[in-house]
């Protein structure tokens, strides 16, 4: 059984938010302070989480991603992983900001835990600090090489580039990657800050990154043969050391090849990051419906996936709930 839209596409990557809190405060992401958070009877227990999961992979999920807020905020985020684990996931990774990782990592790995991704958006104490609004790059690092010794592989760096803030690092970023063998993502500045302070000038597109990359580091040459479905779209070095992805929302939206579904913190089920309308799978959760109840719930709100965000047109509505809320 498959979870197909209106359009054809299957659904079979499901990323899950275990928290809406976050130990950062990126200014691409959320306010410095002032920000109310979910109430704890709102947020999904374990067991919800546990319990969904397995009527999505009923449902033909293969791919499951734990993000949040920061998902190791969440008290016992091991315990967690470890009963996802138990479903017999085909993919199970974790998105995170890396600033307790070093002190996760081991027990993580043993959980069950397949691979990790990372947010590094700057390589500069200073840069990382005003991004984030933490001065937390050196226990970022530290967690990065603590994934490494404990198998989370690939580590992928998730870095959002925005023009005027960051864009001057690319290349170091991408030959930080290459020295260490992590692939690195590079992320297109997307209108899901909580500030609304998004503006399409503020954006580096892929391309122009592509363009710097080839000149500066190596020539890039695309990956034919990759995903269709994954989001970043893949590049190797034409020297033959590493790669590079590159998720371009905003100027090559992927989405008439998206596979992605979301649960928030919440149990809302959305079908974009940038939905409008969301499924309460929560509330059925708690009603004490039976697994066929929810999965026709989950096939219905699929059913009903529109064909993509209209970033680049003039109909385009931002979503209600910032990144930080949704789960990125």
């Amino acid at each position: 059984m498959t979870l197909v839209d209106g359009f054809g596409r299957v659904a079979d990557d499901l990323r899950v938010s275990v928290t809406d809190r976050c130990n950062f405060r990126c200014t691409y992401c959320m306010p410095a302070d002032g920000l109310a958070w979910m109430p704890k009877p709102e947020i999904l227990t374990f067991e919800e989480i546990t319990r969904a999961v397995r009527v999505f992979l009923s449902l033909g999920v293969r791919t499951v991603r734990l993000t949040g807020g920061e998902p190791l905020l969440r008290r016992d985020a091991v315990h967690l992983v470890e009963m996802l684990a138990a479903l017999g996931i085909p993919d199970l990774s974790m998105t995170t900001n890396g600033f307790t990782l070093a002190s996760h990592a081991d027990a993580l790995a043993r959980a069950g835990l397949g691979r990790i991704n990372v947010s590094v958006d700057s390589l500069l104490r200073h840069r990382f600090a005003e991004m984030t609004r933490r001065d937390a790059l050196d226990q970022v690092l530290e967690g990065l090489r603590a994934a490494e010794r404990a198998g989370l592989k690939p580590i992928k760096l998730n870095a959002v580039v925005i023009r005027g803030t960051n864009d001057d690092e690319v290349v170091d970023l991408a030959r930080f990657a290459r020295e260490t063998g992590y692939d690195v993502r590079f992320i297109e500045f997307m209108p899901l800050d909580a500030q609304g302070l998004w503006l399409r000038d503020k954006v580096l597109f892929a391309g122009e990154i592509v363009t710097v990359l080839s000149r500066e580091v190596a020539p890039l040459i695309e990956i034919p043969d990759g995903d269709p479905r994954a989001p970043a779209t893949e590049y190797r070095y034409a020297d033959g050391v590493g790669k590079v992805g590159f998720i371009a929302s905003v100027s090559q939206p992927f989405c008439l090849n998206c596979n992605r579904i979301r649960l928030t913190a919440d149990g809302k089920l959305r079908y974009c990051l940038f939905a409008i309308d969301e499924t309460d799978v929560k509330e059925i959760l708690r009603s004490g419906a039976p697994d066929e109840e929810i999965g026709e719930i989950i096939r219905s709100a699929v059913r009903a996936k529109w064909e993509g965000h209209e970033i680049n047109t003039s109909r385009f509505v931002a979503p209600p709930r910032p990144m930080y809320a949704i789960g990125g």
